[in-house]
């Protein structure tokens, strides 16, 4: 039996069992140990894959009511709710731009916007790349920017040095996939951690202000810009050519990708003001509140505003995808549910695993009882308390997925909020956000996996270039959100809110 298997279905349930049997970490309170059992076999499978992640996911299922955690219809209802729709209209959309190539004219026009010099050509693919990855799924972005870029890269052999195209090479990859992953930040619907943090928060803390698209892109998206800097600096500087190593490179190349398309079709125009729509009403359904002036949210013109949120607007532009006639001879519609059955239905149960996870550590009291284990957090500066917390998630989802990772330490720290009166949002913002700037390895994040899968790049470049990301990614974050989120969030660093203590 081999030590993974071994491991996974026989010594992880076995302790998992000897916690229930045996512990009782409240006296009185039998469901806080059952939830951590829970809990670890859930976070062991995720880690090692032992089953597919869906799998993992439906454990709430059959394990909460079994022992009187949750009754089946509570934890069943955790797993479809307004955040779940958010992911699923937000990839509808995408999918619609993939199916009309509307995803790779826009990245090919933004190439031959930029230019062709070494610096410009890597900022090019990385700004294409973030910007994609703010509205569609980083593993989606990179799988439609590798093609691109290796063509681009396979056209550049043709007129420079092999020793230095190779080599610049490696930059260009590494700057593919580090660009997914720091793009996704930017936006709710950018990464899974981002929508499973305003899930949970929801959950946790009902009476706290929403968490809206427009908030987060406020709070998210300078930490995204001033990330995405540090690394296009440090990619120039470890791997761009010097400048008489590179002769006679132009736009054709990628100009000619771009008229090969054709001009733009009509399904095209369609999906594109459809995906400006969306964005501007997520951008613009709440208040925004920039502090010497308001601009009013859309969404008061309705006289129930309230019931409104982001998933409604991604699920009415998405259903008007399969409403709209298209002219094309092979489809009758813009959309159709062929193209929409690659909905990745596998993260969306990830989703709802994590969303009863964190569901059973709040009805069972295992966060608070985690959060009093953790309370001499407390007597450090908040500081070191943020600075610590990303550094810890940074490194830990190498080895782990992101989203489930983040989906087992936010309920676990906002026990600790609660415990040691720190404002949940600035442990929980920082977990979130560090659950991306994993950068070293391939087994990472699937962006990091696809450029490996190009046989361009070995392990060691990629982790020379990822431990600088990793470390300043801990840094931005702790500096950014100590200082902007108490802005974006209005956090009185002094009090604890009402809506937070009314959950003690």
């Amino acid at each position: 039996m081999k030590i993974k298997t071994l491991f996974s279905f026989v010594i992880t349930p076995a302790i998992s069992l000897i916690l229930i049997l045996f512990f009782d970490l409240e006296p009185g309170n039998k469901m806080v140990t059952a939830t951590l059992a829970v809990a670890f076999l859930m976070a062991v499978w995720w880690v090692t894959e032992a089953v597919p992640l869906a799998v993992t996911s439906l454990l709430p299922v059959a394990l909460f009511p079994l022992l009187g955690i949750m009754d089946g219809k509570s934890v069943s209802a955790s797993y479809f709710n307004d955040v779940i729709f958010l992911f699923m209209g937000g990839f509808i959309i995408a999918l619609a731009m993939q199916r009309w190539n509307l995803h790779r004219r826009i990245a090919l026009s933004i190439l031959v916007m930029i230019g062709t010099s070494p610096g410009r050509i890597l900022l090019g693919f990385m700004s294409a790349t973030a910007f994609l990855s703010m509205w569609i799924s980083n593993t989606a972005t990179a799988m439609m920017m590798i093609p691109i870029l290796l063509s681009v890269i396979n056209k550049l052999e043709e007129t420079v040095d092999e020793n230095v195209i190779n080599r610049y090479s490696i930059g260009l990859l590494l700057g593919v996939a580090y660009s997914a992953s720091i793009g996704g930040m930017a936006t709710l619907v950018g990464t899974p951690p981002n929508l499973s943090f305003a899930r949970i928060f929801q959950i946790y803390f009902p009476d706290a202000p929403e968490i809206s698209f427009a908030s987060w892109f406020m709070f998210a998206f300078p930490i995204t810009l001033v990330f995405f800097g540090f690394a296009w600096v440090l990619l120039y500087v470890m791997f761009s050519p010097s400048k008489h190593k590179w002769n006679n490179v132009d736009k054709n190349s990628l100009r000619l990708q771009l008229i090969e398309i054709g001009p733009m079709s009509y399904e095209e125009k369609v999906v594109f003001v459809n995906f400006i729509s969306v964005a501007i009403l997520w951008l613009f359904r709440a208040d925004l509140n920039f502090g010497w002036f308001t601009i009013p949210g859309w969404a008061q013109i309705f006289p129930f505003s309230e019931y409104i949120n982001d998933g409604t607007v991604a699920i009415f532009i998405a259903v008007l995808l399969f409403v709209l006639p298209s002219k094309a001879e092979n489809a009758s519609r813009i959309m159709n549910w062929k193209t929409a059955e690659n909905i990745p239905w596998q993260i969306i149960l990830l989703f709802g695993g994590g969303f009863a996870l964190a569901s059973g550590f709040k009805e069972s009291g295992l966060s608070t009882w985690f959060g009093s284990q953790l309370v001499w957090v407390a007597d450090y500066h908040v500081l070191l308390v943020i600075f610590f917390i990303s550094f810890m998630m940074t490194f830990l989802t190498e080895l782990t997925s992101n989203t489930a990772t983040t989906e087992m330490i936010l309920p676990i720290l906002a026990g600790i909020a609660i415990s040691s009166g720190i404002n949940p949002l600035l442990l929980m913002l920082p977990a979130t956000l560090s659950g991306s700037m994993a950068f070293m390895l391939p087994v990472a994040t699937p962006p990091n996996a696809i450029i490996f899968g190009t046989n361009r790049i070995k392990v060691i470049e990629m982790a020379r270039a990822g431990i600088y990301l990793n470390l300043a990614g801990a840094v931005i974050i702790t500096v950014m959100t100590y200082f902007l989120a108490i802005w974006v969030f209005d956090i009185n660093l002094n009090e604890m809110p009402l809506w937070a203590g009314a959950n003690q």
